[in-house]
């Protein structure tokens, strides 16, 4: 068969399961990837630690949400197939399978590698049984004082039954018997309570081991601790066995927006159900465990063995995050301090300073500007900028939406100073943004008791979107409008972590189309077209989707095409099998994926011109950039939402081009490193499978977030 006609035949059959990858197994591939940072040699050790934990953290939630959806939809009967064409249950076959060996190397590495490598830095995380009789009574002391008055032993018997295991919790499962019946086991739950450190650690002077002087660290998990003190939880009982366990529920919240009276109130009521009722959909056990007690955790909690998973060592990684606290700076990596783009500096003092005192509104007028966090301080010109506007007399309003922020965010300090200084504010707070739910109530409540005005969204809609708008009244009395529009959240902690990008504004039409977005967003409005921004449901699938047709125009006319994307997860049918006719159209595509791909590339005939790369290193990608090249006209946007379904037709988010030719220059400079990049990117395989890039032969290595460091670090210094 012709290429040609094999070409004809894959675009009638772009529904054919076999050119998609799965969603949950694709985000597991990233995960993967996650971890493989914690395996590499080549990364400090307490870095390594690090992404254990992320690996363990990532896991929690991807368990309380995808695998919890996927049980309940097994549960309910349904048989809906995936686009890759799997069913709920087999897709719960397939996560088990792919993530159980995950799992092993996780415990065994951090066992058998990290936990020694540690030892040699005077790290020691050690077994109660290895403590000398000084070091056990130290913990027993500490035990008694500290730890046994919080604790509750609950019995299970027939006048007991078996109790509640909170969410995420770490628990003992002990086995006793009775004196004088030793025939028969009893069982007890002994929750190990949560408001104590995951490790207890030894004082100075007891840290002590004959082949060396001195450690710097010596601790013992504290379920350890708990678990050979239990004689006084059940004095003049014979304890038999203690095995820890961990459990992990559904934690989606389900509210009924159009029947609620109150959706925040109605999201507390959900919250507290999350917390306690949601069904369990992961058991973690020590590999120790007999069956008998496997068998009994497993029928109470209404699990099968599918949901459990074993581990040789501590249970919860995550708790690794404790040793990032060390002040060992040998050991992880070089710190970084955010600089301030040349171009806020005028002349006033150094750079790299977090207190700059510039005029933002001058320093915009004279032309858009990109930032680029966390090279870019965000204390420095986003936070700052908001601060000024706060301030500043002759600001009128400022309006933006807030999607998570950190609990002692400077940003809604300065939201509350311009309310008490008389100006219009208005903030729309998410209250939907999964597992910041209860700290964006919080946040809700605090602005509207000083004066902010505060709207919660759209009902069936997260807002999603990055946006700011200050209104201000300038000289002969004209109206001015200076917005920001970003990839990231409005949170100074992980604007140091992310990577995020934003432009700061004062064209008419951004600001007209913020306005008009703000409107849609706090009133009554059925805003269905824009002048510049790309707005989520109304306009953004529609043009992507126009934008890489006009690639596909303009090969098929003679010229050339090209697309780069670059974003967290790309998931949505519609835009995949449209990337798919730009690729069988010769369109060259590059796409910079962190997460989830369901694309699959290289495919003859379908997808060849097509390649994916992921990123994963010290800092989270997560900005968004999309390049149509356009026959030379280039076309480049930033903004809040990956192609996925739900950014695309459930959230509401705003993407907006990028004009000023210099700042086109600079976010295709940025572009080109990643896409050149051969330390920190994995490509992606027409199997699904991802290969970590190579070294040049001389052994050097581009690493996107070094070179994007040290350019900041010369532009500082120019």
């Amino acid at each position: 068969m012709s290429s040609a006609k094999t070409a004809s035949k894959l675009k009638t059959d772009l529904d054919n399961p076999q050119y998609y990858f799965n969603r949950e197994l694709s985000w597991l591939e990233f995960n993967r990837r996650v971890l493989s940072e914690g395996l590499d040699d080549r990364n400090v050790l307490l870095e390594r630690l690090k992404f254990l934990a992320i690996f363990s953290n990532n896991l929690d939630e991807f368990f309380m949400v995808r695998v919890a959806g996927l049980k309940q939809q097994v549960e309910a009967g349904v048989s809906k197939l995936s686009f890759d064409g799997r069913n709920p249950a087999e897709q719960l076959q397939d996560i088990y399978e792919r993530l159980k060996p995950l799992v092993q190397l996780q415990d065994q590495h951090f066992q058998h590698t990290l936990k020694p490598l540690l030892a040699q830095e005077g790290i020691h995380l050690v077994d109660y049984l290895d403590l000398n009789r000084e070091q056990r009574n130290y913990f027993h002391d500490f035990y008694q004082e500290h730890i046994f008055p919080v604790l509750t032993p609950l019995a299970v018997d027939p006048s007991h039954p078996f109790p509640h295991i909170s969410n995420l919790s770490l628990n003992l499962a002990v086995v006793i018997k009775e004196p004088e019946n030793e025939e028969q086991e009893r069982f007890a739950r002994v929750k190990v309570p949560g408001n104590f450190p995951r490790f207890v650690i030894l004082p100075p002077e007891l840290c002590y081991y004959p082949d060396q002087e001195k450690v710097i660290w010596v601790g013992v998990p504290i379920e350890q601790v708990i678990a050979h003190n239990l004689d006084t939880l059940f004095p003049q009982m014979n304890i038999q066995e203690c095995y820890a366990f961990r459990v992990t529920r559904n934690a989606s919240l389900s509210v009924e927006e159009d029947e609620a009276d109150d959706l925040m109130i109605a999201i507390e009521e959900q919250l507290h159900k999350r917390r306690f009722s949601g069904s369990v959909v992961r058991l973690e056990i020590h590999h120790s465990m007999p069956e008998d007690v496997r068998q009994m955790l497993i029928k109470e909690m209404d699990l099968q063995d599918i949901n459990v998973y074993e581990v040789e060592g501590l249970i919860g990684l995550d708790s690794l995050f404790t040793f990032l606290g060390l002040p060992l700076k040998h050991l992880k990596d070089k710190p970084w301090s955010p600089t301030a783009p040349a171009w806020l500096d005028a002349g006033k003092g150094s750079r790299s300073s977090e207190d700059f005192e510039s005029d933002f509104f001058e320093l915009i007028r004279q032309g858009d500007r990109l930032l680029h966090h966390p090279y870019h301080s965000f204390s420095a010109t986003v936070q700052a900028f908001i601060t000024q506007a706060a301030k500043d007399p002759d600001v009128l309003a400022i309006k933006m939406t807030l999607y998570r922020t950190s609990g002692d965010s400077p940003i809604i300090q300065s939201l509350i100073e311009a309310a008490q200084n008389g100006k219009q504010v208005a903030v729309l707070v998410e209250l939907k943004a999964r597992f910041d739910e209860e700290n964006n109530i919080n946040w809700a409540r605090t602005l509207e008791q000083k004066g902010v005005h505060v709207v919660y969204g759209l009902a069936g809609l997260k807002t999603h979107t990055k946006i700011v708008l200050v209104v201000r009244q300038e000289k002969e009395k004209k109206i001015r409008r200076y917005v920001h529009i970003g990839t990231g959240n409005y949170n100074p902690k992980t604007a140091r972590l992310y990577t995020d990008l934003g432009l700061l504004s004062c064209r008419e039409d951004l600001g007209a189309d913020l306005t008009d977005l703000f409107n849609f967003l706090t009133g009554y409005s059925r805003q269905s077209s824009y002048r510049k921004l790309l707005v989520a449901p109304v306009t953004l699938r529609s043009r992507m989707v126009a934008m890489i047709e006009r690639e596909i125009a303009h090969v098929k006319n003679g010229g050339s095409g090209r697309i780069v994307a670059k974003m967290n997860s790309l998931v949505d049918l519609e835009m995949i099998q449209t990337l798919y006719r730009a690729s069988q159209a010769g369109v060259e595509i590059d796409l910079i994926v962190r997460g989830i791909c369901c694309l699959r590339p290289g495919v003859e005939g379908l997808s060849e011109n097509i390649r994916v790369i992921s990123i994963i290193g010290r800092f989270l990608e997560h900005s968004r950039i999309y390049y149509f090249q356009n026959d030379g006209a280039e076309e480049m946007y930033i903004g809040s939402a990956d192609w996925m379904t739900r950014n695309l037709s459930r959230r509401v988010e705003a993407v907006t081009p990028v004009e000023d030719p210099k700042l086109i220059g600079d976010l295709n400079e940025i572009l080109g490193i990643m896409l050149s990049d051969n330390r920190l990117s994995w490509q992606l395989q027409q199997d699904g499978h991802y290969h970590q890039k190579e070294p040049h032969a001389d052994g050097h290595s581009d690493s996107t977030h070094d070179i994007l460091m040290q350019m900041a670090l010369q532009d500082s210094l120019d």
